[in-house]
């Protein structure tokens, strides 16, 4: 099959298309339909195995009731059975009349088996209740458990605090008991990155 001369009118596509399939390589391939020729135009990074010149049976993409610009995405299985995902742009002239056709075709089984192995690192299934032995007096998940309510209370994270804020929070704790673990006051100062000093100097004031 001898290979159509390229079009000059679809040069900016194909500089498109490469750009597509460059910025998502390798998963991307993008195929460029000249719908005047019904023919593949171009291809950037093959994945399907067509070849530039093969028929592309797309002539209801020349109907007058085609009105949408983009297709999709739909799924379609690739020749190794590979999953593609697919979104199809109709490109239209100065006229608005079709004249091409850009199909990304994404391959998405790299995605779908990373996310099947997250899911099962992360299955709670395998989770056992927290032993009251070992977790009866952990005063350091009780301090996390309310210092990270209280920051999503207000919208806040750790490395946003301010001055004020931090002795806020200090103070908060101190009045649900926090300080009250040995070491406790070690722990809120490291966690919110300020001096024991300043911790025990927030504490006193409250007290005083």
């Amino acid at each position: 099959m001898t290979a159509p001369e390229f079009d000059p009118a679809l040069d900016n596509f194909r500089a498109i298309a490469d750009a597509i399939a460059t910025l998502f390589f390798p998963h991307a391939e993008v195929v460029l339909h000249d719908l005047r020729t019904q023919k593949v135009d171009y291809i950037a990074n093959n994945l399907s195995k067509r070849e530039i010149g093969d028929d592309s049976s797309l002539e209801d993409m020349l109907s007058e009731d085609v009105s949408d610009r983009n297709i999709g995405p739909y799924e379609k299985l690739n020749w190794d059975g590979q999953k593609i995902r697919s979104l199809s742009s109709v490109l239209r002239d100065g006229e608005g009349l079709p004249l091409a056709v850009l199909c990304i075709n994404l391959n998405i089984s790299l995605f779908e088996n990373a996310k099947a192995a997250l899911d099962l690192f992360l299955s709670p299934s395998k989770l056992i209740p927290q032993p009251d032995s070992l977790f009866r007096d952990d005063w350091q998940e009780r301090i996390n458990t309310f210092l990270h309510a209280w920051l999503r209370e207000r919208q806040l994270s750790l490395n946003v605090l301010t001055r004020d804020h931090k002795r806020e929070l200090v103070l908060a704790l101190h009045a649900e008991g926090a300080f009250k673990g040995k070491s406790a006051s070690n722990y809120v100062a490291n966690v919110l990155n300020m001096g024991r000093a300043t911790v025990y100097k927030h504490l006193k004031e409250m007290k005083g």
